[in-house]
């Protein structure tokens, strides 16, 4: 049992013998006979509008194959469940203990996965993941950008454009990277997005409002390294960096993790991938910047922070994300890959999450019964 787990357990007045007898009695397994939901993003084809958006959310039923077997083996009674019309009634039979929510979109529309939070609130069932708050601030990358910047954290100077012929803001500066404002998953991040020059910009505004009918988010593009900060919680909010060294096989002009990087390589064969993680020590500032982040966009249990480092080292913060993909490193999203660099197994990652989510009752409660 690691220290977070042993803390969170027993109170400081407890003796070394009743810890140790309740360690052998209760640890293993740690969710015995509870009933765990996993909720998972009901992704069809028809709601999406295109491939690459529909790609980016089907895959978390792969990724949920691989999570089961851990909760299992927590002694967990493990039901899935689609985010559906039909998901309340569901969750009403089942009870579940606590629900691990992995819902990123609800009828392909990632604005609507807030509802799932709340949806667990009225039901006031215990889950993982931010709430309806911190998710609806999630789908508005626009408002991400405002609440950090008015909180004094580094974000690249950036511009909403609700119509493709909104004028361009001559503050601005070559190169722009655009992002729609609602939709995650590195969607249409290519090296077209990525423009140097105004009509390179106003092509690909167009053509993202024309397919995503959503509102664009246009931000100075910051040359350099990058990094992903994995945020999670549990006694002490904690911080594991991994830097994205992008291979000098990679084809793409700018070194940035596009949507071929991140979904579409042959994940098996390392040697074809455009980057790997590398452990990355932030300075104490940039440290106290990351939490700061994740309490100001009002994230709870777990997050990822993508952060550009320019030539003189100064950060930026330009994807905070309150959902991001959750699973072990062999599902290789950035979360359990990141967090294993740091020797965090995704057994230990589980443990904390369920402490966390169940505030140590269950590990109380058989404690009392060992004594």
């Amino acid at each position: 049992m690691d220290d977070i787990d042993k803390q969170n357990i027993f109170p400081r007045n407890s003796t070394d013998s009743q810890s140790e007898t309740a360690i052998k009695t209760v640890a293993p397994p740690l969710l015995s006979g509870l009933k765990v939901a996993i909720i998972y993003s009901d992704a069809k084809r028809e709601y999406f509008a295109t491939e690459e958006h529909y790609l980016t959310e089907a895959e978390v039923f792969d990724r949920v194959k691989l999570i089961i077997p851990y909760l299992e083996k927590m002694g967990a009674k493990v039901t899935l469940l689609p985010g559906d019309n039909n998901l309340g009634n569901e969750l009403r039979k089942l009870n579940p203990a606590f629900t691990l929510n992995l819902v990123d979109s609800v009828r392909g529309d990632e604005s609507l996965a807030p509802s799932i939070p709340g949806l667990l609130e009225l039901l006031d069932l215990s889950y993982t993941g931010s709430g309806i708050l911190g998710m609806s601030i999630n789908y508005n990358k626009f408002l991400t950008k405002k609440l950090m910047e008015q909180h004094g954290l580094p974000v690249p100077r950036y511009q909403l454009m609700n119509a493709w012929t909104d004028n361009v803001n001559p503050l601005l500066r070559y190169p722009l990277i655009s992002k729609l404002n609602s939709i995650h998953g590195s969607v249409e991040i290519d090296d077209t997005a990525v423009a140097e020059n105004e009509r390179q910009l106003r092509d690909r505004v167009k053509h993202l409002m024309t397919t995503y009918k959503d509102d664009v988010l246009v931000e100075e593009f910051i040359a350099g390294r990058e990094l992903s900060a994995v945020i999670f919680e549990g006694m002490k909010r904690k911080v594991y960096v991994g830097e994205k060294v992008f291979h000098d096989t990679a084809a793409a002009h700018y070194k940035i993790a596009s949507f071929t990087a991140v979904w579409k390589e042959d994940e098996l064969d390392p040697s074809q991938w455009s980057y790997h993680y590398e452990k990355y020590e932030p300075n104490d500032q940039l440290k106290d910047d990351m939490k700061k982040a994740f309490e100001v966009l009002k994230m709870e249990d777990y997050a990822k922070l993508d952060i550009r480092l320019d030539s003189s080292g100064r950060y930026y913060f330009i994807d905070p994300n309150a959902n991001p993909a959750f699973g072990p490193k062999e599902s290789f999203c950035a979360l359990g890959t990141i967090m294993d660099l740091y020797g965090i197994d995704f057994n230990q990652i589980l443990r904390r999450l369920a402490i966390n989510t169940l505030n140590g009752s269950l590990i109380q409660a058989g404690i009392e019964a060992a004594l």
